[in-house]
């Protein structure tokens, strides 16, 4: 069985983005906490991400560790910021879905910030 995490990050204030989401993000691949990870982007985080050029310096470097992205579609057009985040390699999608599979999971560890 593989360990997997699933990330809710939907605060939209840019030191819980570096100090947990994305410091945590670029690590738990590499140290091997997890065999496979994923950072669900909803609400304000999605606003905050697309306006923030070092918030997106940070994300690549955790994309290159192999955590996957997405974000809530409904959100980032609500934003106006669904290209900015689509040109970040992040994938849009109806995140509700994603999210009661992971709660309903026995493989799946889910943590929000």
């Amino acid at each position: 069985m593989k360990n997997k995490l699933l990330i809710v990050w939907s605060s939209g204030e840019k030191e819980v983005a570096k100090k947990l989401i994305l410091l945590y993000g670029s690590v738990m691949l590499p140290r091997a906490y997890w065999d496979e990870a994923t950072i669900m982007i909803w609400g304000p985080s999605a606003l905050l991400l697309a306006q923030d050029e070092e918030l997106q310096a940070q994300l690549k470097v955790v994309q290159d560790t192999g955590v996957k992205f997405n974000a809530c579609i409904v959100c980032t057009d609500d934003y106006g910021v669904s290209d900015k985040l689509r040109e970040l390699g992040i994938e849009l999608i109806h995140t509700g879905e994603m999210l009661t599979e992971a709660l309903q999971s026995d493989d799946i560890k889910v943590i929000t910030f």
